[in-house]
């Protein structure tokens, strides 16, 4: 997959585009890009989303930015294995939130000339959204490109949207998160150094910082799927404070099993699967270590 991080002029064959924020890339996403790559399959034409490199709302009004389901490695990762072929990915910029819905249109038409517009029912675009499907379908023929518009995903009566899934994550409803995902929900981190207790207790742990910016499950023990050098590992992940040892700032850490090597420094992705148990203080290091190796004889009776 192609990437491209500035919004210029190119030239590809009958451009079909994917619009929206993509935030996570839950299942009603993914059904707007397979669209997009299913049409630019049928006229011989190329798959293509553009999207922004940060939320819009974090110019316009960054005190309503939401948390972030994903970032954006994992979402790049994400669109490549659905099919597209090149994706747009440019920053919001207080220059671009004062562009009139024409406007824009106008840019998208000179720069990329799609000939086909896919997105949800939801899209809107231009200054103050005033943009939306309806203006997409009406004048869309002026600007050289077919619009369509997807309908809204559900789940029952659930309707997919990326506010649910942060909502369910908050509230450590996992299982529902990774349903409306049609996924794990994934964190993607540098790996920091830790203070080696892991180590001393004989289960070293890989360290990541939890970025105050991205959507976090509470706290507690959970199985994890750790990606690793593109490699899979099976794991176990503590979210928390640490009590028994009164570590001041919330964190991330991960047993990976039967894993060794230095990855300080580098980046991994964790992969919630299940919840085992809450956080806990323990009355002694006997008593942690005991837990721990309850935790990982729960991992095995579930891989």
């Amino acid at each position: 997959m192609e990437i491209i991080k500035k919004f210029i002029r190119v030239s590809y064959n009958r451009p079909v585009i994917a619009l929206g924020m993509f935030d996570g890339v839950h299942i009603g996403h993914a059904s707007i890009i397979r669209r997009a790559v299913e049409i630019a399959a049928e006229i011989d034409g190329t798959a293509m989303v553009l999207t922004f490199f940060n939320h819009p709302l974090s110019i316009i009004a960054p005190e309503s930015a939401p948390l972030a389901v994903g970032n954006n490695a994992l979402r790049r990762e994400i669109f490549e294995s659905l099919g597209v072929q090149v994706l747009i990915e440019i920053p919001f910029t207080k220059d671009l939130s004062r562009k009139t819905p024409e406007e824009f249109l106008s840019m998208l038409s000179e720069r990329i000339a799609p000939v086909y517009v896919v997105t949800g029912p939801n899209y809107t675009f231009g200054r103050f959204g005033r943009g939306n499907g309806r203006m997409l379908i009406r004048e869309g023929e002026n600007f050289g490109f077919k619009a369509e518009i997807c309908p809204a995903v559900t789940i029952g009566r659930k309707t997919i949207s990326s506010t649910k899934i942060r909502a369910l994550i908050a509230a450590g409803d996992l299982s529902a998160a990774n349903e409306l995902l049609g996924r794990e929900f994934t964190y993607t981190s540098q790996v920091v150094h830790g203070d080696k207790r892991g180590r001393k207790l004989g289960f070293p742990t890989a360290n990541l910082e939890i970025d105050d910016k991205h959507s976090m499950l509470p706290n507690g023990v959970y199985v994890v799927r750790v990606k690793v050098f593109d490699k899979i590992f099976n794991g176990i992940a503590n979210i928390g404070d640490n009590p028994t040892f009164k570590v001041a700032k919330r964190r991330l850490e991960v047993f990976i099993d039967n894993f060794s090597g230095d990855i300080y420094g580098e980046k991994i992705s964790v992969s919630f699967i299940e919840k085992i148990r809450d956080e806990k203080t323990f009355a002694s290091v006997d008593e942690l270590k005991m837990q721990l190796r309850a935790d990982l004889d729960f991992l095995k009776a579930i891989k």
